[in-house]
């Protein structure tokens, strides 16, 4: 029990046995007010994101050297970091492999051959704002421009969000695309991270998609559960994952420390509600190209209930190239996996090239 607050006089109690009064009507739980305070929350934390390198350096204390670099880099792609996800790395630790995804630095600013703008060339699979349409029987809908978290090796960091931010007019654009090829199966939401939207819009949307006959899977890309996991509430939980379509989480995690008590039970949540959670993560240089690292995240995953879906080789895209593994490192990471791991908690080692029907596996013989 905890003693007398600070300030105040202990004083002799008499300890009688418990009374247990019956309540012929128990006070009613108000799902409305809780909704409201579960949205205002996670809302909340969204609004107060780290923006400043000056303050995430002050916070993690780290050497004040780093910063004219960092607000150099920052000026070209900014600094967004949620604080639940700042309190999981360790002060003082400028190696820490949560810090080094989101702390702007010198290396950003490197020009590299072969690393673009437009890695992918979703330019050319936009046929209309807001689509990004590349693999048979799935699209993507880039619903929201913006994150949680600015991941410094994001390949869409010089995307052109603002063509693709849709009015009312067209969203219905975006769906009659879809109602009208009907081998489509599957619709990907993601971003920026769609997670970042209110629940009214997106329940919305998941309304408009649930009437589309030829859709079976509602599929969403996001880094919102770890980064800011207080987002899953029951609204979340309920456009989600009370309709006909199969609903499809792919997280997005890079190193087992990543995943808090928190992140847990957010998860937990999600696959209670009949959420296939799966994780798809990106090889990068300082933070998870270790054998260790990659066993500890897909231990760490399967504890939380979310299977290993992919290990990405990084996308070349301008300001990122000090992440980047040579397919060689990544491959012996991979089979070092495989010897050390069932085949379930072992990801597909792949990477994404333009034109291509689908992640394409990394594979001896074929490293580019």
């Amino acid at each position: 029990m905890p003693g007398p607050a600070s300030g105040t006089i202990a004083t002799s109690l008499v300890l009688l046995p418990p009374v247990r009064i019956p309540m012929a009507n128990p006070p009613a739980v108000d799902c409305e007010l809780i909704g409201i305070r579960e949205a205002r929350r996670w809302q909340d934390e969204l609004s107060d994101l780290v923006t400043d390198p000056e303050e995430l350096i002050q916070l993690l204390q780290l050497d004040p050297a780093q910063l004219p670099w960092a607000q150099r880099a920052s000026d070209k792609f900014a600094l967004r970091v949620s604080r639940p996800f700042i309190r999981r790395m360790r002060k003082a630790d400028p190696n820490d492999p949560l810090l080094l995804q989101v702390l702007p630095g010198a290396a950003e600013l490197e020009v590299v051959p072969g690393f673009s703008a437009d890695p992918l060339q979703e330019a050319e699979a936009n046929p209309l704002p807001g689509v990004v349409h590349k693999y048979h029987g799935r699209l993507l809908f880039i619903t929201a421009g913006q994150c949680a978290v600015n991941c410094r090796y994001c390949f869409r960091r010089e995307f052109p969000y603002g063509d693709n931010h849709l009015n009312r007019q067209q969203w219905f654009a975006a769906l009659d695309y879809v109602r009208a090829r009907s081998e489509l199966r599957e619709v990907i939401l993601s971003g920026g991270d769609p997670l970042v939207l209110n629940d009214r819009q997106l329940g919305w949307l998941a309304g408009e998609l649930a009437q589309i006959p030829h859709l079976n899977k509602l599929r969403i890309h996001s880094r919102v559960p770890i980064v800011a996991p207080s987002r899953i509430t029951d609204e979340m939980l309920s456009w989600f994952s009370h309709s006909r379509l199969k609903p499809v989480l792919v997280l997005h995690c890079n190193h087992a420390n990543e995943i808090d008590s928190e992140v847990r039970a957010g998860l937990a949540r999600l696959r209670g509600a009949g959420v296939t959670l799966l994780n798809q993560s990106v090889l990068l240089r300082g933070v998870n190209d270790n054998i260790s690292a990659m066993e500890n995240l897909s231990e760490a995953l399967f504890d939380a209930g979310v299977l290993p879906y992919y290990v990405h080789q990084l996308d070349k895209v301008n300001g990122a190239a000090h992440f980047e593994v040579c397919d060689e490192e990544a491959l012996a990471i991979i089979e070092e996996l495989r010897h050390r791991l069932p085949g379930y908690l072992v990801p597909k080692l792949v990477r994404e090239v333009p034109g291509a029907f689908s992640k394409s596996p990394v594979e001896s013989g074929n490293n580019k």
